[in-house]
């Protein structure tokens, strides 16, 4: 007591004499042990000292409303706590064994100490079995919700508003006994679904506005006790389901600025209600049906899981006025034309298209979509084109009519039924058909095993030509394994004119880069390994990156044409990026004799390898980490647009979230702390990489510069230490940016703090890939990012670089036609 007396200051005046149990504020036992110190609003400054938790018999700890700094005591173990009040004070750190033992513990309040270094809410909160009230809002907490609440089960309030939370929403939540949430206005914004509020039945209050929660809101029924709902400032998106409205308790709700779709909520008169009807994507700004034609379409938009791209543009109560992707008859009032290539959507094709009557073409290729083509889609009377190539559908094939240009290929589950067997006999003949062949190959077999090492290495993988033949025939590029083509060494020599030094990229560990070019000018670039390389890593890369390559696909991800094997040789064919890397491009660019990267170019490049990125960490049919992700591993095509390459360092990530312990790999100065240290790794290691070369694209500088002072070589550890501030920033960004708007300034610093978040030490408190999305994105839509032509198929896509090639390498077309 007498160290508290002398930290304080100014200490309380009525502490006089020695026992401290007749001190103003002061409460003993019977055994002069104190169990209770009451100091608020006492106007205080000065500390508390460290020893403080020697106090065993302490019950309450009351300071609030001071001006009291300095670091927050620990409280471990003190068994008898049950009161905390820390509040409004101007602390300065907070202890991680802080909760240690405190299994009395009922209240807790440290909100508003806005001077807190950032802190974690601990995972062992769940050991405080008593608490009832958690109010830590304005504190700087960062990272995720611990998913701790299962043994929590008597605690009512929870107040984290005002901090720098991450992350979805615990799913112990469910079944909590919380009736008072409030996680609303965090720095970054907590992400994903909110459905888990659906099974926390005791709710009163839940405040979630100024976050970036997505998906639908969901079926409320069952929170009877519901009166206080903030959703405003959010990602909502679909329609406002009428179970909401009819709560029996609701009397305030806000959803303002969000992307809410179909008709205008309407709610009982005793109920304040903020519905934004200007700023959602209500389909009327007052309460009325939405025309049918826009029901089918947001009822499309219900199987993709209302997609945001399709929110933000499909506003109004007119389908054929200005919605993305819709294409109307002459009359203005028919859809006829529906267009989503390759816009990653996942989901389901719905039967509702079917009730676009005048509908005549239906373009839904290279996405996600699962499950069956609807039968129905066959009745559409002026159905002209269906493509539903390159998704994961699966069940029969619908039988169309002639005049229908149904295209299909790309869905390796979809067929296999009745359908493809039309009759008993056809189907008799099929089962010979089948059996005569196996017999053949089986026979063949026998006859080709001396060649087996050869087919191997791609010296035969077909029949060779007779070069007195005339024609562009070449069988060797015929063979394709999962999308991928097994091309043959001569026509990859051929192509890049013998590997010819005039033809090289560029050089790294594994091998040299070639351009390529086939007779008909098709341009491709060839990674040739290093000779002699046919063990150790390096064949493990190789492997590696077919494989992933094979598997995943995306327009943000560099495109695998090929492949070749031949004795010593392993050579990869990749579509040609003609702008060459983005290492080239921010530091050679004078070398190059190119123009400098201008902002809006440099964002724009930033959002497509974050795209790439998010798909590749859990987007795609399979979670990966690149491992890899620097400046010179981002190409960039005729319009500057970026897709992520080499993926020899790519590991499987069953759960990205999870860290995957491996041998550590990656380029020094790209790599996280925590795995160059532990050598386990998680995506957050790609996303600490992504924010170094957001700092690249910043300043100018390499990620590591060897030219620099001691303490600049590191870029991210100098950008920490001296550019925390915006005008520290503005000082040293590239020299050969254009900072005349007061806008680009105002979006340099924004990325600036995302690139310091993506490279925080502690990777909980990395945002993941779909955040950074959001915030380059929201800078994108800003201005006009150039376009291809959606007439042309959006030509830098890489499906269509890719069956372009692997016609040309089916049919020979841009081969010479003969061997070696």
């Amino acid at each position: 007591m007498k160290h508290l007396y002398a930290t304080l200051s100014p200490s309380p005046s009525t502490w006089t004499g020695n026992n401290f149990c007749k001190w103003e504020g002061i409460k003993c036992d019977n055994s002069n042990r104190v169990t209770a110190i009451n100091l608020r609003s006492k106007s205080l400054t000065g500390t508390l000292p460290p020893d403080i938790n020697n106090l065993t018999h302490l019950e309450t700890l009351a300071v609030q409303h001071n001006s009291i700094s300095g670091d927050i005591p620990t409280m471990a173990n003190l068994a008898r706590l049950q009161l905390v009040h820390l509040n409004n004070n101007n602390f300065t750190s907070f202890p991680s064994t802080f909760f240690t033992g405190l299994n009395n513990l009922h209240f807790f309040s440290v909100s508003d100490n806005p001077n807190l270094a950032p802190w974690h809410l601990p995972e062992n909160l769940y050991r405080c079995f008593h608490l009832k009230r958690f109010d830590a809002t304005n504190a700087n907490i960062v990272g995720k919700i611990p998913d701790v609440f299962y043994r929590l089960h008597t605690l009512q309030t929870l107040r984290l508003s005002y901090n720098d939370l991450t992350g979805t929403l615990p799913q112990s939540f469910a079944g909590s006994q919380i009736r008072v949430l409030h996680i609303n206005n965090q720095v970054q914004g907590l992400s994903g679904s909110i459905d888990v509020l659906s099974l926390m039945t005791r709710l009163n209050e839940a405040w979630l506005d100024f976050n970036l929660f997505t998906g639908v809101i969901p079926d409320l029924s069952n929170c009877t006790d519901l009166y206080d709902l903030q959703l405003r400032n959010n990602e909502f998106r679909g329609l406002v389901p009428e179970s909401l409205m009819n709560l029996p308790k609701i009397g305030n709700i806000s959803m303002q600025n969000n992307l809410l779709q179909g008709p205008l909520p309407v709610f009982k008169s005793v109920v304040h209600a903020d519905l934004g009807a200007d700023n959602n994507s209500f389909c009327l700004p007052k309460p009325g049906p939405c025309d049918p034609q826009v029901n089918i379409l947001l009822e499309i938009a219900r199987s993709f899981g209302y997609p945001m791209l399709l929110a933000k543009s499909w506003k109004g109560n007119d389908a054929c006025l200005n919605w993305g992707f819709v294409s109307c008859d002459l009359s203005e009032k028919n859809v006829t034309n529906l267009s989503f290539l390759n816009l990653n959507f996942s989901g389901f094709i719905s039967p509702a298209f079917a009730n676009l009557t005048a509908l005549k073409i239906l373009s839904l290729g290279n996405n996600n979509l699962s499950g069956p083509i609807p039968k129905i889609l066959t009745s559409l009377p002026d159905l002209q084109l269906l493509d539903v190539s390159n998704n994961n559908l699966s069940g029969e094939i619908p039988m169309f009519s002639h005049k229908v240009k149904f295209l299909h290929s790309g869905n390796p589950f979809l067929g296999n039924n009745e359908h493809d067997m039309p009759s008993r006999k056809t189907k008799w003949v099929l089962i010979l058909v089948g059996t005569a062949s196996v017999i053949i190959l089986v026979i063949m077999g026998f006859l080709c095993i001396p060649l087996r090492f050869n087919l191997r290495n791609n010296q035969c993988p077909g029949e060779v030509p007779n070069p007195n033949e005339t024609g562009n025939t070449h069988p060797e590029m015929s063979v394709f394994e999962d999308g991928v083509a097994v091309i043959s060494f001569q026509v990859v020599q051929q192509a890049t004119n013998d590997f010819s030094d005039e033809n090289v990229l560029g050089e790294g560990s594994f091998g040299v880069v070639y351009k390529g070019e086939l007779v008909d000018g098709t341009k491709i670039a060839v990674k040739r390994m290093n000779s002699g390389e046919t063990k150790g890593t390096h064949v493990k890369d190789f492997e590696t990156e077919v494989t992933v390559l094979k598997t995943v696909r995306h327009r943000h991800l560099v495109n695998l044409v090929g492949y070749c094997i031949n004795d010593n040789e392993r050579l990869l064919v990749y579509e040609y990026m003609s702008q060459g890397t983005l290492s080239q491009r921010l530091f050679e660019w004078e070398a190059h004799k190119t123009d400098p990267l201008s902002w809006k170019q440099r964002v724009l490049i930033g959002l497509d390898v974050a795209r790439g990125l998010e798909y590749l960490h859990g987007l795609g049919p399979t979670n990966f980490i690149h491992r890899d992700l620097k400046s010179s591993n981002i190409l960039l095509d005729d319009h500057l647009r970026a897709k992520v390459a080499d993926f020899g360092l790519v590991k499987y990530a069953p759960d990205g979230t999870q860290s995957v312990e491996t041998r550590v790999a990656g380029t020094f100065g790209y790599v996280a702390p925590e795995y160059a240290s532990t050598g386990r790794v998680s995506t957050k290691v790609d996303v600490y990489a992504f924010g170094t070369v957001l700092m690249e694209m910043l300043t100018g500088r390499k990620a590591m510069d060897n030219t620099k002072p001691e303490d600049e070589k590191h870029l991210v550890t100098w950008f920490h230490k001296d550019l925390t501030l915006k005008e520290d920033l503005m000082k040293v960004i590239d020299p050969t940016l254009d900072t005349n708007e007061e806008k680009t300034v105002e979006n340099i610093y924004k990325v600036g703090l995302l690139a310091a978040q993506c490279t925080k030490r502690d990777r909980h408190q990395r945002p993941d890939m779909g955040h950074v999305v959001f915030v380059l994105g929201s800078l994108v839509e800003q201005w006009e990012p150039p376009r291809i032509d959606e007439d042309e198929g959006n030509g830098d896509d890489v499906s269509n670089i890719f069956s372009q090639l692997k016609r040309k390498l089916q049919t020979g077309e841009g081969t010479s036609g003969t061997t070696d």
